[in-house]
């Protein structure tokens, strides 16, 4: 295991494996709550994109909805895996 700790709020990709003391529904729960605020931030950064009045501030905002999409992927992946193989999360 990495000793980087990724798992602050700001970070939808937390280590699930960490949690080794939590039952696998908190694990889902913990989940679910993190993919749903990537997806909430994807939204922001989408409507934010649309809202760039300037070329330079729409390249500026794709950016950071591209990333946004990235962490909102990572959190799903991290969602189904609570979801297909609860074992091997807690």
């Amino acid at each position: 295991m990495s000793s980087i700790d990724i798992s602050s709020p700001a970070s939808p990709e937390i280590s699930i494996g960490t949690l080794d003391d939590t039952n696998s529904t908190e694990l889902q729960a913990l989940a679910f709550d993190t993919w749903r605020e990537a997806e909430a931030q994807l939204q922001a950064r989408w409507d934010a994109f649309l809202a760039a009045d300037r070329p330079s501030r729409r390249r500026a905002a794709f950016a950071t909805y591209l990333t946004a999409l990235d962490a909102e992927a990572a959190a799903a992946e991290a969602l189904a895996d609570a979801h297909l193989h609860p074992a091997a999360a807690a």
